[in-house]
């Protein structure tokens, strides 16, 4: 049984615990509003202790500026995290992670977060909700199917940090 709760920023440290390897053979590549699928063999580890840090640090900085941090869990075991950047844009919120164990895919686990983000967004005021998403298929469909559309209105910021990375919108 999955639990859903959110997550303190004494909570952060244990975004090591998630299993987010992955392999795929099909990329995507955004120009503007469009985006193009092409072949290609890829494999994103388990992340190290230096990523680890890093995506904690991320989260803290999301944390600290209004953000919330909704976590999954089988039994006591971290399986799954959704991270709201409150403030991206004025009346823009931001999708800043979405990651679930390896071994709990396709369990609804992710869309049970982010419909929880958009929520919390939509509360707050937000009139969309932005991700830079992962170039994957397994990502792109994943938020395709939950209304994000590819965006020609790109922020700068990402896109200075994953300019390789499908940025897109969602009108909440």
């Amino acid at each position: 049984m999955i639990s859903f709760r959110e997550m303190s920023r004494d909570e952060v440290e244990r975004v090591r615990e998630l299993d987010v390897s992955e392999d795929g053979g099909v990329l995507f590549k955004q120009t503007g509003e469009d985006i193009e699928k092409f072949k290609s063999e890829w494999h994103r580890p388990r992340w190290d202790a230096a990523k680890c840090k890093s995506i904690a640090e991320a989260i803290i900085s999301d944390l600290e500026s209004g953000g919330v941090m909704l976590g999954a869990f089988e039994g006591e075991l971290l399986v799954g995290v959704g991270v709201l950047r409150s403030r991206l844009e004025e009346s823009v919120a931001e999708l800043s992670g979405l990651w679930v164990s390896r071994n709990h895919r396709r369990r609804g686990i992710a869309r049970h977060l982010a419909s929880d983000i958009f929520r919390l967004a939509k509360e707050d005021g937000a009139r969309e909700v932005y991700v830079s998403a992962t170039a994957s298929e397994s990502a792109v469909g994943f938020y395709m199917n939950q209304g994000f559309r590819p965006t020609d209105k790109v922020n700068d910021e990402l896109f200075r940090q994953e300019p390789e990375d499908i940025h897109m919108r969602k009108a909440l």
